[in-house]
């Protein structure tokens, strides 16, 4: 018997379905996820070459100072093992001892500074920048300049500043004198006495971790009659650390002198102080500063972008890759 063929009313009506490939949708994802993360590197770059975005630590490497970093069994068991043969019908093997300045930061990344204050607004009450100095470690000034302030000088506070009239002829304008000052203060450590004035001066905001306030100076020391008050002059300090007179005079305070008194009292106690440090990083590293590039990520999506930079960064996309590659 021969079947017949199903009438077409019969016929299956249902609209045929496509399955799609899943190897192709994974690699349309894939696609999508590698352009994001181009794009992502590109205005990641494009921030770090203008200064906007601090480089992060390279992977693996250490935020701890030396002294704290585990040594492998196999290092230590090889080192032992040389210093057995060494040893051996001779004297024993001795270490070698630790640079002094392994857990501190380097010279070179160390400032000091100091500012000079003049009164404006009403009766003068408001404290204004109008001269700043900083000095490098070893005391070699970098910067010394006055600054013209924002707003009209009502008392210029002579006594104590030593700023007058004839100073303001040859000053600068605030906002120059900012940037080139905060230009010398990023990426290192600040000396200097009650830092909270002269960062309100500047108004800028310094890391805590790279702050050194020598209103702390005797929290190092057993110095008797240090601790008597909450904070010492800078003045009682270098007459009773240093062993040296500042601040005497008619002319009023000079900054360049304080500065230098500043790093002069920090290097006094400056290995307490950075083993200190070092200890509170390794006891409680939540206390150190997030990292600006932390929580960056969710800022490179395109809806944070101008239309311009946005263009820009993909086509630098490519570079990007280029040079990781």
């Amino acid at each position: 018997m021969v079947p017949r063929e199903a009438p077409e009313s019969a016929q299956c009506l249902c609209p045929s379905f496509t399955i799609p490939n899943a190897k192709d949708v994974l690699r349309k994802r894939h696609k999508r996820r590698s352009r994001q993360h181009q794009r992502f590197m590109a205005r990641k770059a494009l921030l770090q070459e203008q200064g906007l975005l601090s480089v992060p630590p390279e992977p693996g490497s250490s935020l701890l100072p030396t002294s704290f970093r585990a040594v492998p069994a196999t290092e230590a068991a090889s080192s032992g093992k040389q210093c057995l043969r060494a040893g051996s019908g001779s004297a024993p093997c001795s270490r070698r001892p630790a640079p002094r300045r392994a857990s501190g930061p380097l010279p070179s990344k160390c400032v000091a500074i100091d500012c000079e204050m003049v009164g404006t607004g009403p009766q003068g009450r408001v404290s204004e920048l109008a001269r700043c100095s900083i000095v490098s470690y070893h005391g070699d000034v970098l910067y010394d300049k006055y600054i013209r302030p924002e707003m009209p000088i009502v008392d210029y506070r002579t006594r104590w500043s030593g700023i007058t009239r004839q100073h303001m002829r040859k000053a600068i304008p605030f906002q120059v004198a900012q940037k080139e000052i905060l230009k010398l203060l990023k990426g290192k450590v600040v000396v200097g006495h009650a830092l909270h004035n002269d960062f309100q001066a500047l108004k800028y905001v310094h890391p805590r971790s790279q702050t050194r306030d020598t209103t702390y100076v005797p929290n190092f020391l057993s110095e008797p009659g240090l601790h008597t008050r909450a904070r010492v002059s800078l003045k009682d300090l270098a007459l009773q650390l240093l062993h040296k007179k500042i601040q005497v005079g008619p002319h009023g305070h000079s900054s360049v002198e304080d500065a230098m008194t500043a790093m002069e009292l920090y290097r006094l106690v400056e290995v307490q102080w950075e083993q200190q440090e070092a200890r509170s990083l390794w006891t409680c590293p939540e206390d150190r500063e997030p990292d600006s590039s932390t929580d960056m990520e969710q800022y490179m999506e395109d809806q944070y972008w101008p239309e311009d930079l946005a263009h820009g960064s993909r086509g630098g996309a490519r570079e990007a890759q280029d040079r990781r590659n």
